[in-house]
């Protein structure tokens, strides 16, 4: 299947690896369907980009690469929703805001994506403890 993206241009995708976020995205409730992306092999980053709407394109990053003592918990409600049966099930991702130059953009650290790559459904999880992980978490300085 071909898609066009906003950062790739034209793509072409497996439809098994189609990613339902059963709730969408806050602020992007209506994309519900989305495809990880990856730039470059063994790269921390990626492109999470709805196949609906080509100028809905995120980039995203492993967080633990930034902040590695980053962690947070999930409630049995979150596990449930995922069918999550072991840690393995899930890679945890954050939303990079970008800036110029490239090492001062910021990760969310407040807000992780979290997918059951298994069975290619996930959540954006917005965590209660505000202050302990920042909005904007800067990726140089971070640490790496």
């Amino acid at each position: 299947m071909n898609i066009e993206t906003k950062f790739l241009g034209q793509v072409t995708i497996d439809e098994k690896e189609i990613i339902q976020f059963f709730n969408g995205l806050p602020g992007f409730e209506d994309n519900k369907e989305f495809v990880i992306l990856p730039l470059e092999k063994d790269s921390p980053f990626a492109i999470l980009q709805s196949i609906k709407q080509q100028e809905i394109g995120f980039v995203i990053a492993l967080p633990f690469v930034f902040k590695k003592d980053y962690a947070f918990d999930l409630t049995e409600e979150d596990k449930e929703e995922l069918h999550i049966k072991s840690p393995e099930d899930l890679i945890t991702y954050s939303i990079v805001t970008l800036k110029e130059p490239f090492n001062s953009s910021t990760l969310n650290l407040q807000a992780p994506l979290l997918i059951n790559h298994k069975q290619k459904i996930a959540k954006q999880l917005v965590l209660q403890d505000s202050n302990k992980y920042p909005l904007r978490f800067p990726i140089e300085g971070g640490n790496v």
